[in-house]
């Protein structure tokens, strides 16, 4: 089980060493913007590293959406960053469930997620995994509640998706974490990767607020019993910099007696 955060994409190395990672995850352009990301300079050295790399897909990304100014734009930036993703050697590319608007239909949502992957199959594939990862908000999403999660899964049933559990968003949005890794790979088969994370909102509130391991509403000992029972990488997206981010890695090193 590698450890790891969510670091500044600028030298994701030099982060992975302050922080005593053996991961990183990062993004690859604004996370809020619509630019296919431009080659790195690093992407050789990247490659070589003896740290696993995870990307995040652009937060505008909502390849769910009936609306096509932003279905059509979001499967084409999924692509370019797929490809990007791989050229540095990424392990995976993470991407949220997206949703539908207020009163459309979100059986619609499903299949243009299925429509995405068909897309990219016949650009060549994307190129390394995507895994879907699971919401906090949103009452039209397609990855907050565990029913429609299966019904997403079974739409993709014939492409080669993987899932990233977010602990911060399911407990935000409404799933008990109690057996919770046991319920998801029973729709999914897999989790991919564990986003640690604590919450700063209360259980159902549907924020996406993350705080550190220790802190926030969860108790931090059934975040060890999650993460434990995933068995799949980490990553935490907590608050606090290098500090926090070390403290949180060495906290989980700790509680599951391992050493980096």
């Amino acid at each position: 089980m590698r450890i790891g955060a969510h670091v500044d994409p600028t030298d994701p190395l030099a982060e992975a060493t302050a922080r005593n990672a053996e991961a990183v995850q990062f993004f690859l352009a604004d996370p809020q913007g619509w630019k296919t990301p431009k080659p790195r300079e690093d992407a050789d050295r990247l490659r070589a590293a003896d740290v696993d790399l995870y990307v995040h897909a652009p937060y505008v990304i909502n390849v769910a959406t009936l609306n096509n100014r932003i279905r059509i734009p979001s499967r084409k930036l999924l692509l370019g960053h797929a490809s990007a993703a791989a050229a540095v050697g990424a392990r995976g590319l993470i991407v949220h469930g997206g949703h539908v608007n207020a009163g459309d239909d979100l059986a619609v949502g499903f299949d243009n997620w299925r429509k995405t992957f068909a897309y990219a199959a016949d650009s060549g594939g994307f190129g390394l995994p995507v895994l879907i990862e699971n919401t906090a908000g949103g009452e039209n999403a397609c990855a907050r509640h565990l029913d429609a999660l299966a019904r997403l899964w079974d739409v993709l049933g014939d492409h080669e998706v993987g899932f990233c559990l977010d602990t911060c968003h399911a407990f935000a949005g409404g799933e008990e974490l109690l057996g919770l890794v046991d319920r998801v790979k029973a729709i999914t088969g897999r989790i991919d990767l564990i986003h640690a994370n604590n919450s700063k909102g209360a259980f159902n509130s549907g924020q996406d607020r993350h705080d550190n391991l220790t802190g926030g509403t969860i108790d931090p000992e059934l975040l060890v019993t999650v993460i434990r029972a995933a068995g799949a990488p980490v990553v935490v997206e907590t608050p606090g910099g290098v500090e926090g981010q070390r403290a949180d890695i060495a906290f989980l090193r700790e509680q599951l007696g391992r050493t980096a």
